[in-house]
């Protein structure tokens, strides 16, 4: 593996910037300190470019194996590190569902020759696969993913003492999708009565509403403080859940996390009559209200992490009438781009940004040796340049899909380069293949 020195760069890292040379060698950063004349095999000056810690994305949906028409491991993770991320956790409800041993390591076999970015995988749990769970390798797989809402396949898991063995003897972090079935099965019913089939995308959020999402999310929380549960609870979309969580203890110390998507951080439910079923997501993006109180429970450290829940499809499936039109989009690619456009605005600083896509990634899930720029970790780090606006458009997405929610929106910062456990894999808009990324471990 080449040497690489990074020249002048504004480090932002653990709270604070300052300008630094970083050197790479054999994938590992070697050296920090302000000034580096070591010899390297490649050198890039680096001067009035930030530098951060590559975004740790613990939500996405690459839909490899069996939904391959929609995205796969190698498209979306290439999607992924052109967008400034160096490492994604990936979901179960692929097809088959990965609700076996033998599934979830199909899955990383398929990704050791595939991806493009460091990557890890979901055990999934259903209502009859407890044995299997209970099996799931801790050091090398991210965490369990209980879907306590509608999923794909057999992964709805609505059996109150399947639940309850879960949460009491999951080995590792249970991620759970909080959405309460029967509230929302409620209202689709007297949405349908109402409208007939005519029922369109602006009634989504008050089909999949605040009530569903509350009820299901305190519910996992009681569980989990009953028995003792690592509980990540993913993709927060109301400004009411956000009280189910504390900023008292240190995160290391939290025994209850949650994770809020940069869409519920975006976008509200007024952009349904401009973006219709392309910003259709379960759970549905809300009220403005909802999506500033999020924010707000992420600056305040009440919310711990900011993930994509990345689910692509393809154009014809979501041009779909809203009944029949999939929920999820493609994001990867433009996350964090949009998180440096929320800094320019004033929203979060960039240390923000740097603690809550890597740094409490890297703790919540004891991800070894990631998500921090400190000597003896992995090279995980992007380059971004605040001040060199582009647009998106079709001609440079890299989804599969070949669309995304962004579409003709106007970014100020551009990833320039992005390491990936220490190679350069995306450089000045241009992919370089020449090694895959590495399977993640976890000091646990």
């Amino acid at each position: 593996m080449p040497s690489t020195l990074i020249k002048s760069a504004t480090v932002v890292n653990e709270g604070q910037q300052f300008v630094a040379d970083i050197l790479i060698k054999d994938g590992i950063i070697d050296r920090i300190d302000s000034q580096i004349d070591s010899h390297a095999d490649q050198e890039i000056n680096a001067e009035g470019l930030y530098l951060l810690p590559g975004m740790i994305d613990d939500q996405v949906h690459f839909r490899e194996p069996g939904l391959t028409h929609k995205g796969d491991l190698y498209t979306e993770s290439r999607a992924a590190v052109a967008g400034g991320i160096t490492s994604f956790m990936e979901m179960p409800n692929t097809v088959p569902n990965t609700l076996t041993q033998e599934l979830l390591e199909e899955k990383y076999q398929l990704a050791a020759q595939k991806s493009l970015a460091n990557y890890s995988f979901y055990m999934g749990a259903s209502n009859d696969n407890l044995d299997e769970v209970l099996k799931t390798d801790i050091r090398n797989v991210c965490g369990v993913k209980v879907f306590m809402g509608s999923s794909t396949g057999n992964m709805l898991v609505d059996n109150p003492n399947t639940l309850e063995n879960l949460f009491s003897q999951s080995p590792t972090l249970i991620a759970t999708h909080c959405e309460d079935e029967a509230t929302i099965k409620s209202n689709l019913e007297h949405y349908k009565q109402l409208l007939g089939e005519n029922i369109t995308v602006k009634f989504h959020p008050k089909i999949r509403n605040t009530e569903a999402c509350y009820l299901s999310s305190s519910f996992a929380v009681e569980l989990a403080k009953k028995n003792g549960t690592r509980l990540h609870i993913l993709h927060i979309s109301t400004e009411k859940e956000t009280h189910l969580f504390n900023n008292v203890l240190p995160l290391a110390q939290k025994r209850i996390t949650a994770e809020a998507c940069v869409h519920h951080l975006w976008f509200s439910d007024e952009d349904y009559e401009t973006k219709g079923n392309n910003i259709k997501w379960n759970p549905a993006i809300k009220t403005a209200e909802d999506r500033e109180g999020i924010l707000k429970a992420v600056l305040d450290g009440r919310i711990d992490v900011i993930a994509t829940d990345h689910a692509p499809h393809t154009i014809e499936e979501k041009a779909k009438p809203y009944l029949e039109a999939p929920s999820g989009g493609p994001l990867v690619q433009h996350a964090l781009p949009a998180l440096l456009e929320m800094h320019k605005k004033g929203k979060i600083t960039l240390e923000q940004i740097a603690e809550k896509t890597a740094h409490n990634v890297a703790i919540c899930f004891q991800i070894e040796k990631r998500g921090f720029i400190r000597e003896g970790y992995f090279a995980d780090l992007v380059l971004a340049d605040l001040n060199s606006p582009w647009t998106v458009t079709k001609e440079n997405l890299l989804y599969k899909c070949k669309w995304s929610p962004f579409e003709d929106t106007t970014f100020s910062a551009t990833i320039k380069h992005t390491f990936v456990s220490g190679n350069l894999a995306y450089s000045n808009s241009s992919l370089i293949e020449k090694s895959m990324g590495m399977r993640m471990t976890f000091a646990r």
